[in-house]
């Protein structure tokens, strides 16, 4: 890959800017020469009024924005390999999309600024690389970078490793920030439609793991729909939102993907769930919110999935005491499963690291993890009431 330094002003490369607002993304720049966000690119997250406007304030204050890099595409078109969200900050600023505070907190927008800032701001000078190479070797360079301390993410990696028409429709539904779908998808989904984790969730749940999304992405790469990503996608957050009628926060980024194969041709009352979920949510001794789906969609059988609250040493060692001192009186076991045998164990005294806390009535069964329904079984007892 060959690459020579050049020198571009603010001035240059602000000509002609576009910024697609709905798509949240710098399109072009150098009038027209230079394409800001190709497809390999991430989305624009700069525009937090902070991360763009201490781009702005760099350039006020004479500080080197760093090397930007771009790839020579033909004697006449540029696209950027690195320093995108650097470029669309001063872009949208000299263009009225955002304003800077001043020294005394009053907000100016470009054209409010004094001559000799706007010239400040148009005459600094940028270092820019210009890198020429074949798709593979440009591809490949551009999964080392490390953009302005905000490293690329695995699927904006995929996306530029994978890109073509496929990730450009994928972004175009999944990364779009006012696709009217979003929020009802953000009460399932986390992370931000800017970061591609829509996008990621999408393909991990269509390709049967995140660790199948590159193979998926590979095999489709010039696909000229996404229509089995929407489809599949659509299809998970239907049987969700139908099979649950109520929205709970804890939701958020469970693998519906893996349960809706697990689950999703069983079928369900949706009152029915709704009134275990809330049960378990109001219960106490639930420590672990997120399984409780998975938990009444599975028959409310696994509450490993619950962490349910265990009891505490205090209660453990008590119940020991207690068994030990009557089970001395009657001479037998001071487990009671083992003084119902007739083996060697029928009589024996368990110490209390030998033995495990159980509840009497099962917590599923509406039993508390209280000292009244505590009781000291054997280890093998303990894992064979379990097992059960």
């Amino acid at each position: 890959m060959k690459t020579e330094l050049k020198e571009y002003t603010v001035r240059e490369i602000s000509e002609g800017f576009q910024y697609n607002e709905l798509e949240g993304k710098g399109l072009y720049g150098l009038a027209g020469r230079l394409t800001i966000q190709p497809e390999y690119q991430r989305n624009y997250i700069y525009a937090d009024g902070k991360r763009d406007v201490a781009v702005i304030t760099s350039l006020l204050r004479g500080y080197p924005l760093g090397l930007i890099y771009y790839n020579k595409v033909s004697e006449d078109n540029l696209e950027v390999l690195d320093g995108q969200q650097r470029i669309t900050s001063f872009g949208r600023f000299v263009t009225g999309k955002f304003a800077i505070k001043d020294d005394n907190g009053m907000e100016q927008y470009f054209s409010g600024l004094a001559a000799d800032k706007q010239a400040k701001i148009m005459d600094s000078k940028l270092l820019v690389y210009e890198c020429e190479g074949t798709e593979t070797e440009i591809k490949e360079w551009f999964q080392t970078i490390n953009i302005a301390g905000v490293p690329l993410n695995a699927q904006e990696l995929l996306n530029a490793v994978y890109s073509g028409p496929f990730v450009t429709l994928g972004k175009e539904e999944f990364s779009n920030s006012q696709n009217s779908n979003a929020q009802k998808w953000s009460a399932y989904i986390a992370g931000t439609v800017i970061r591609q984790e829509y996008w990621e969730r999408a393909l991990e749940w269509v390709a049967g793991g995140k660790e199948n999304i590159g193979g998926y992405m590979s095999k489709h790469r010039f696909d000229k729909n996404i229509n089995e990503v929407k489809t599949y996608f659509t299809t998970v957050i239907d049987w969700v939102s139908t099979v649950f009628a109520d929205v709970e926060s804890e939701m958020r980024g469970l693998e519906w993907g893996r349960l809706y194969e697990t689950y999703g041709k069983n079928p369900y009352d949706p009152a029915k769930l709704s009134k275990q979920v809330q049960d378990l949510y109001g219960d106490a001794y639930v420590k672990n919110r997120k399984g409780i789906w998975e938990h009444v969609l599975g028959g409310s059988i696994d509450t490993k999935l619950l962490e349910v609250r265990v009891f505490d040493e205090p209660t453990k060692k008590a119940t020991h005491a207690k068994q030990t001192k009557a089970a001395e009186a009657k001479g037998e076991s001071n487990c009671p499963l083992c003084a119902l045998g007739n083996d060697a164990n029928k009589a024996k005294l368990w110490k209390l690291d030998e033995m495990d806390a159980d509840h009497v009535t099962a917590w599923s069964k509406g039993g508390a993890t209280s000292p009244d329904n505590c009781q000291m079984l054997c280890k093998t007892h303990n894992r064979a009431k379990g097992n059960r």
